[in-house]
């Protein structure tokens, strides 16, 4: 593989993943409206496989399991509020109640009305009842992953009334379909990793607050025009890995993050991603995409800063707009490079805005590039060959 570096104050290499992380660190700083400097990324849980801000501005707990990393038994001695005996209330986030990683079959009873954080990952939990939550009214996360919970055992009233939750995550558990009555305060809906096939008619009718939805790793075929109806805010939408034949249509047309990464889709017609406002993100890679099936004007959104078509069979670089600052193609057949895929025209302002493109893994070499590549991207600052 032939790197070349066009940037010489950076030693930093730039891979398709780090882009995409850098890029998105910042998208959620905006997404959750917090300062930096106040704000903590935690990336070494799962949650979803999307990262987790905490604003410690709002007195938001650490999210990773105090299991081994503070005595239960201290503590309880030095705290006198009332703690469930399955779960561990550190005096520092008062609000907090971590169970997670206990083998729970349900979820403790007698939870504190103070609780506004609610830990329950790694549990086998397979039911969430309305008097299990009856007694709370201010919870503001509910945190479920890995478990065993099942669509017909989760009461809708359980959450309906939680009017002040943001945060829900069931990611890796045995759902079959979206649930209906949520909070309308909801922000963020993590169901990634489940057997979801169904949305729920009007899951989403009062959800205009829901700003990221993850659904990748499902069963889903087909998106129907009211299935999304009523997410005006969505920015982040990932339906990765589910069972669709081609770009769902009806999707939000605010979304500006939209992965669909790991679909067998047939190709991408003209209007596959027509109607989006301010698409800025997007994610195709082991789709099996070929050139054949992607029309030229596929991608003809002047929004667009990156674009992810690693892992796929294109044969030929596609056609993109002149403004896309990030573009990857690794791991494809691609024999043929073509400067016009990048600039209809070359002139003193006809280029293209390229920084970052991504060939390595096909089956070209350096020699092959046209010779007059280079005044189209001429503000490339890395190539992958």
């Amino acid at each position: 593989m032939i790197i070349f570096l066009f940037d010489s104050l950076t030693e930093l290499r730039v891979s398709s993943s780090g882009s995409m992380a850098a890029l998105l660190c910042g998208v959620l700083v905006l997404l959750c409206g917090l300062d930096s400097a106040w704000a903590t990324l935690v990336t070494d849980m799962d949650y979803g496989g999307i990262p987790l801000w905490i604003n410690r501005l709002l007195g938001e707990p650490s999210v990773l399991s105090l299991q081994g990393r503070i005595d239960p038994a201290w503590f309880r001695a030095n705290n006198d509020q009332v703690c469930p005996e399955q779960c561990d209330c550190p005096i520092h986030w008062p609000t907090s109640l971590y169970c997670d990683s206990r083998g729970l079959e349900n979820i403790p009873q007698g939870l504190p009305q103070r609780t506004q954080y609610l830990f329950l990952q790694g549990n086998n939990i397979s039911s969430l009842s309305y008097p299990v939550l009856a007694n709370i009214t201010g919870l503001r996360w509910l945190i479920i992953d890995n478990n065993q919970l099942e669509s017909n055992e989760l009461e809708l009233a359980s959450l309906q009334n939680q009017t002040e939750l943001r945060y829900f995550f069931a990611n890796r558990n045995d759902l079959t379909l979206v649930p209906g009555g949520l909070p309308a305060g909801l922000k963020q809906l993590r169901l990634a990793y489940n057997r979801i096939s169904s949305i729920s008619p009007g899951a989403f009718q009062n959800l205009q607050n829901l700003m990221l939805l993850l659904l990748q790793g499902n069963r889903l075929q087909t998106i129907t025009e009211g299935d999304l109806k009523g997410l005006i805010r969505l920015n982040l939408l990932d339906i990765s890995g589910n069972l669709f034949s081609a770009v769902p249509s009806h999707l939000p047309p605010s979304v500006q993050q939209l992965y669909l990464s790991y679909n067998n889709f047939s190709g991408l017609d003209e209007g596959s991603f027509e109607g989006f406002l301010n698409l800025k993100y997007l994610r195709l890679s082991h789709c099996g995409l070929q050139s054949s099936s992607v029309h030229p004007q596929a991608f003809n959104h002047s929004s667009l800063v990156e674009v992810d078509l690693s892992y796929n069979k294109l044969i030929t670089t596609p056609t993109v707009p002149i403004t896309l600052q990030y573009l990857y193609l690794e791991a494809n057949n691609i024999q043929e490079f073509n400067v016009s895929s990048f600039c209809r025209e070359v002139g003193p302002l006809s280029y293209s805005r390229m920084k970052i493109l991504r060939l390595d893994g096909n089956k070209m070499a350096q020699h092959q590039l046209p010779p007059d590549w280079v005044h189209c991207l001429r503000v490339l600052q890395r190539i992958f060959i």
